[in-house]
C-alpha cells in the first residue's frame, strides 16, 4: 500500500496484492467522491434560495442583462457605468432563469455548482498531476490522496463556501481553468486529441468569466516555456514533436476566444476601464509610490495563507484568513517542497498557476487580501497544501515507521478525515447560524433592497399606481426580483438643484397614464445609501401638490402614499428663497430660507398661518467656510409668547451627496430642505419659529456673530384650530 507493494515481481502473492491495493483505491475513491458530494450539497446548494438574503448590486446586475438575453439582447460582453462584465455567467443565468423562473435560485444556481464542480475537477487534477513519479512509474496512491485532501479542504472552506454562494463570475473562472488544465493534462499524456481540443475550448471561454481570465494566456505560455530548457538533444527533438498539439490546443482557444477578443479590439475602454481605476501603476491608487505599494499589497496577499483574512462579509467570514495554521503550515511547506522540485513538471504548473492568478489580486490595489480576486489561484493552493501534507507523512513513515506503512496509512486517512469533517461541521455553523444574520453581510447583501423588492412584488397590481424610490440609478436589486406591473421611478438623491429634482418628479408622474396614486419609499436602514432627507424632500414636493394619504410600515421601509395630484402647474420647492446672510462663529452661515404648507408660503410682511394637521416645511440654504473640521445639526423650535419651547425638531445638515458640513465644498450653496408635523396637542395661537445650529459631537451650539447668541428667529406662524369646532 502506498505506492510499496509487497511479495516478489510476478508471483501469485505480487497479484493478489496488487489487485488488494487496487480494490482499496476504488473504495478511497468512491468514498471521497461521495464525501465530496455530501460537501458540497449542504455547503454549496443547502438554501441556496434563501440565503444570502438579499442580492446586492454586482449579483443583481448579472441577473437583468439575463432578462434582457432572454428578450433578444445578445452580447459577449455586457458593459455597465463602472466596468462592465463577461458574457457566460449572464447566459448560464438566463438558461437558469428559462428553467427555474425570475428567482433567487436561479440566479444562483450556475455560479454555485460551477463552484461545487470544481471540487471533484481538483480532485481529478490531483490524481493527474501526481499519479505517477518523475520516473514515470505509476503512483496512484499519492494522486489519490493529494487531489482527494486538497479537493476535500476546498469543499468545506468557509472562505470558498461564502464565495461559491455568491453570484460571483469568479467561480466560472475556476471551474474551467482547472478542468482545462486537467483535460491538457490527460490528453498530452495519453495523445488524445479530443482531451486537448476540449482543453482549448475550456481555455477560450476562460475568457468569458472574469477579468483576473486574462492573465491565463500568460501561464499557459510560460508553463509551455518552462519545456523548453532540454539536457539533451534527443529532448529537444522531442520538443518538436509537440508542435502539432500545441497549434491544436491554441488554436482552438483562440478561435473559441475570439468573439470578445474583437470586441475589447474594438473596444479598448471595457477592456482598461475597471483595470485603470485600480491599478498599482496609477499615481493616485499607489500615491506617488508604485513599488512600495506592489510590494505591501504582496505581503497581504500572501497573508491570507494563515496569518490574515479578508475583511469583506460579501468574500469571507469574519476576517478568517484563507487557510488556518495547521492548513497553513502544510501550505508552506509544500511550496517549499514545489520550488526545490521545480524541475518536476506538475510542481511547476502548480507555483505557475498560483502565481499568475495571484497577480491580479496583487496588482489591483484597494485593500488586501481580496479573495474574490485571488479566486483563480485556490486549486494550486490547496493542492500545494495537500502535497505538503504528503511529504511530511512519507517523511514521518520513512522515520519512525518504515516497516508499517498500511497502519500509517490508516493512521493519516483517520486524521485527515476526521480534521476535515470537523472543518466541514465547523463551516456549516459558521455560515448558516453566524454568518447568515451577522449585520455586516446585511450591508453588503443590500438585504433592505431585496426585502423592499419583495414585499413590493407580493403586492396585487394596480394600474395608475407610481413607486417614487430615492436612488440616482436604476437598482438592478429591485430591478430583478419585481416582476409587478406598477410603474418605478428612480428619482435622483444626488442633486443640490432642487428645482431639477422637482421637473424630474413632475416629469415622471405627467408621464403615467391615468394616475391614481404616487408612492414614496423611504428605507429605514441608512446603511444601504437611503437617507430619509432623501424622501423628505420628494414629501415637501408631494405634500404641497397632493393629498397625503397615509404611511404604510413594514421591517425595512416604509411608503408614503399620496392621491388626487395636481399637474396644473409647475412644480417648485419654493417660489422665492428669503436672501439672508447669517454668519456663525462655527464657520457656516445661512443665506436663505423658505417656509411654507403646501402650496403656500411664508410673507415676510406677515406671520405665516399654519393648519394644525399639515405638516409645514423649512428649506435653508447655506454656505460653509474653509477647513471646516465640524458636523453640524440644526434644531427647529417654536416659542410661545411666555419664551417657552413647544415643540422642537432636530436634523443632521447633509448635502446631496449625503456628506455632513465637514465634508462641504467652501464656497458652494447647499439647499437642505425639512419637513415637520406639529404636535397633536399644541395650542392655537402665535409663535415664534427659531433656529439653532449645534455641533453634533458635543451638542454644543454656534452662536451668530455679532449678536453672540444661538438662536435665530425665522418666522412668525400662527396655528389654527384643529378642526374642533
Amino acid at each position: 500500500m502506498f505506492e510499496s507493494v509487497p511479495g516478489i515481481v510476478g508471483t501469485a502473492a505480487d497479484s493478489e496484492s496488487k489487485l488488494s491495493g487496487q480494490k482499496s483505491l476504488r473504495i478511497i475513491t468512491v468514498a471521497i467522491i461521495a464525501a465530496l458530494t455530501v460537501a458540497v450539497v449542504m455547503l454549496r446548494l443547502y438554501k441556496l434560495d434563501d440565503l444570502p438574503a438579499g442580492i446586492q448590486v454586482s449579483e443583481a446586475l448579472n441577473g437583468v442583462d439575463a432578462l434582457s438575453v432572454l428578450d433578444g439582447e445578445h452580447a459577449v460582453f455586457f458593459p455597465s457605468e463602472f466596468s462592465g462584465h463577461e458574457g457566460l455567467v449572464v447566459y448560464l443565468i438566463a438558461l437558469s432563469v428559462s428553467v427555474l423562473g425570475q428567482t433567487d435560485l436561479a440566479l444562483r444556481l450556475p455560479t454555485a455548482l460551477a463552484n461545487a464542480l470544481t471540487v471533484f475537477v481538483v480532485f481529478w487534477l490531483g490524481r493527474l498531476l501526481f499519479g505517477r513519479d518523475a520516473t514515470g512509474r505509476e503512483t496512484p496512491w499519492r494522486g489519490a490522496l493529494i487531489g482527494g485532501v486538497a479537493s476535500c479542504l476546498m469543499a468545506v472552506s468557509i472562505g470558498q463556501t461564502v464565495l461559491g454562494r455568491t453570484v460571483f463570475r469568479a467561480n466560472h473562472l475556476l471551474l474551467l481553468l482547472s478542468l482545462c488544465l486537467a483535460l491538457l493534462w490527460w490528453g498530452w499524456r495519453e495523445r488524445n486529441w479530443l482531451a486537448v481540443t476540449l482543453a482549448g475550448v475550456c481555455a477560450g471561454l476562460v475568457q468569458y468569466t472574469y477579468i483576473p481570465a486574462r492573465f491565463t494566456p500568460f501561464l499557459f505560455v510560460a508553463f509551455g516555456l518552462s519545456f523548453l530548457f532540454p539536457r539533451s538533444v534527443a529532448e529537444a527533438k522531442s520538443l518538436r514533436s509537440e508542435l502539432p498539439w500545441i497549434l491544436s490546443f491554441g488554436g482552438v482557444a483562440a478561435v473559441v476566444a475570439a468573439p470578445i477578443l474583437i470586441f475589447f479590439a474594438l473596444h479598448p475602454e471595457h477592456f482598461f476601464l475597471r483595470s485603470n481605476s485600480l491599478l498599482v501603476l496609477q499615481p493616485d491608487v499607489s500615491r506617488g509610490n508604485p513599488l512600495g505599494t506592489l510590494f505591501e499589497s504582496v505581503i497581504w496577499h500572501l497573508a491570507a495563507f494563515g496569518f490574515k483574512g479578508d475583511v469583506s462579509w460579501r468574500h469571507n467570514f469574519d476576517a478568517l484568513p484563507m487557510l488556518n495554521p495547521w492548513e497553513a503550515a502544510f501550505f508552506w511547506l509544500g511550496a517549499g517542497v514545489a520550488l526545490w522540485r521545480w524541475r518536476m513538471p506538475a510542481c511547476r504548473l502548480l507555483l505557475l498557476w498560483a502565481a499568475f492568478l495571484l497577480l491580479p489580486a496583487v496588482i489591483a490595489v484597494d485593500y488586501a487580501p481580496n479573495t474574490l480576486r485571488m479566486l483563480g489561484a485556490t486549486p494550486p493552493v490547496y493542492l500545494l497544501l495537500a502535497l505538503g501534507l504528503w511529504e511530511a507523512f512519507q517523511f514521518a513513515k520513512n522515520r519512525f515507521f518504515p516497516n508499517r506503512a498500511v497502519e500509517g496509512a490508516v493512521a493519516l486517512v483517520t486524521v485527515a478525515t476526521a480534521a476535515i469533517s470537523v472543518q466541514g461541521v465547523t463551516s456549516f455553523r459558521n455560515y448558516f447560524e453566524v454568518w447568515a444574520h451577522e449585520r455586516g453581510v446585511q450591508f453588503a447583501y443590500e438585504v433592505p433592497w431585496s426585502d423592499f423588492a419583495r414585499t413590493l412584488d407580493s403586492f396585487p397590481s394596480a394600474d395608475g399606481e407610481i413607486y417614487l424610490v430615492p436612488n440616482s440609478l436604476t437598482h438592478p436589486s429591485l430591478d430583478y426580483i419585481y416582476k409587478g406591473s406598477a410603474s418605478v421611478f428612480y428619482f435622483p438623491r444626488e442633486t443640490a438643484d432642487l428645482e431639477f429634482l422637482a421637473r424630474e418628479i413632475e416629469g415622471a408622474l405627467a408621464r403615467m397614464e391615468n394616475l391614481t396614486t404616487v408612492k414614496v419609499v423611504q428605507l429605514n436602514n441608512v446603511h444601504v445609501g437611503w437617507i430619509g432627507n432623501d424622501t423628505g424632500r420628494v414629501a415637501v414636493l408631494l405634500g404641497k401638490y397632493a393629498q397625503f394619504d397615509g404611511t404604510e410600515h413594514f421591517n425595512d421601509f416604509r411608503i408614503h402614499n399620496y392621491r388626487n395630484v395636481s399637474l396644473d402647474q409647475t412644480w417648485t420647492f419654493y417660489e422665492q428663497l428669503v436672501p439672508l446672510d447669517v454668519q456663525y462663529d462655527g464657520g457656516i452661515s445661512l443665506m436663505g430660507f423658505a417656509l411654507g404648507q403646501g402650496v403656500e408660503e411664508h410673507s415676510v410682511g406677515g406671520p405665516l398661518e399654519l393648519e394644525w394637521a399639515r405638516p409645514f416645511w423649512a428649506a435653508l440654504n447655506w454656505e460653509t467656510a474653509r477647513d471646516l473640521e465640524v458636523d453640524f445639526s440644526v434644531s427647529l423650535r417654536l416659542y410661545s409668547a411666555e419664551g417657552e419651547v413647544v415643540f422642537q425638531e432636530d436634523s443632521l445638515l447633509w448635502n446631496s451627496l449625503h456628506q455632513p458640513t465637514s465634508g462641504w465644498t467652501p464656497g458652494d450653496r447647499t439647499a437642505t430642505i425639512f419637513q415637520s408635523s406639529l404636535p397633536s396637542d399644541l395650542a392655537p395661537g402665535s409663535y415664534d419659529l427659531r433656529l439653532v445650529v449645534y455641533n453634533v459631537e458635543n451638542l454644543v451650539p454656534t452662536v451668530l456673530v455679532g449678536v453672540w447668541e444661538p438662536e435665530f428667529s425665522l418666522a412668525d406662524v400662527r396655528v389654527g384650530d384643529p378642526d374642533r369646532e
